[in-house]
């Protein structure tokens, strides 16, 4: 039974090495994590295959815990995060044999999203605050001086994500501050585009999530800060930083990285591998010069 064990594990690891066109053992990396990371992790896995086509990239989301608990483990090539590793986390992943490395690859303004019929065209973080804390004591539209069509009692619906969410995490440590929290009664959603879709179907609702998944049949209030200027939600404000809710995007890895982690981590930080984050809604880690897409 033991030899069996054995040899059934040897041929998983074939399974999982797979072949290359001339034959050769394919190697795969493990890239695991973030929502928000997700879909323009899975543009870098595309584009890169035309670099290597012997390096298999399998992306996963999950969210920013999933890629984490994955890195903790030692289960992981690469984990996406929309926030930072914890201290805890860190000790943890040291006390399993892991030295996580922080490597930023990109910026996300975290845009807040309402039904396009919605009249309410800015907001403050302190009113954010106020829908989402649990200490907060807004509770309908006309609290903010706006009546919303189609929305019964006018109610606001809060719209959140899942507490494994790097998302959920920056929010509230942006917006309800390091000792605050969510106020009950949230539907709290696993998926960023999950979030997109009931905002957009739902007249009283309000939700957030990265800027890439903004969709034109919803609508963006400018986002205030208390300084008095009300800034929208872009690329650009993400990278000058004028935003009020936007945020480095992470990916981590075991050590410093080598060999072909450390190939394709150069190809992400790329000129190209920086252009594919712009061309994904995101803002670049770093200045770059990108080609209009082609009309």
């Amino acid at each position: 039974m033991h030899i069996r064990n054995i040899t059934l594990a040897l041929a998983a690891i074939v399974l999982v090495a797979g072949c290359s066109r001339d034959g050769n053992r394919r190697q795969v990396l493990e890239n695991k994590g973030s929502d928000t990371l997700v879909n323009v992790a899975q543009a870098w896995a595309e584009a890169y295959r035309d670099i290597n086509p012997d390096l298999a990239i399998a992306v996963t989301g999950g969210g920013s815990g999933t890629g984490i608990a994955a890195l903790i483990n030692g289960t992981v090539d690469l984990a996406n995060s929309s926030r930072a590793m914890s201290d805890s986390e860190r000790e943890l992943a040291r006390a399993n044999g892991q030295e996580p490395v922080q490597h930023i690859v990109g910026y996300d303004a975290l845009a807040i999203f309402l039904h396009r019929d919605n009249p309410l065209d800015s907001i403050s973080v302190e009113q954010l605050a106020g829908i989402y804390g649990e200490n907060g004591t807004i509770e309908s539209w006309t609290q903010l001086g706006v009546e919303v069509p189609g929305c019964r009692e006018q109610e606001i619906i809060r719209v959140s994500r899942q507490n494994n969410s790097g998302t959920y995490a920056y929010f509230r440590e942006a917006i309800l501050g390091e000792q605050g929290d969510f106020k009950l009664g949230s539907r709290d959603l696993h998926g960023s585009k999950d979030v997109v879709d009931l905002v957009h179907d739902t007249a009283c609702a309000i939700g957030y999530s990265g800027l890439a998944y903004a969709s034109p049949e919803i609508k963006m209030p400018c986002v205030s800060d208390g300084t008095g200027q009300c800034v929208t939600p872009s690329v650009d404000t993400a990278v000058d930083r004028s935003y009020a809710i936007a945020r480095p995007l992470f990916m981590y890895t075991n050590g410093q990285p080598t060999g072909a982690v450390e190939q394709n981590l150069n190809f992400i930080m790329s000129d190209e591998g920086q252009c594919i984050i712009q061309e994904m809604g995101y803002a670049p880690a770093r200045e770059v010069t990108c080609q209009a897409p082609a009309a």
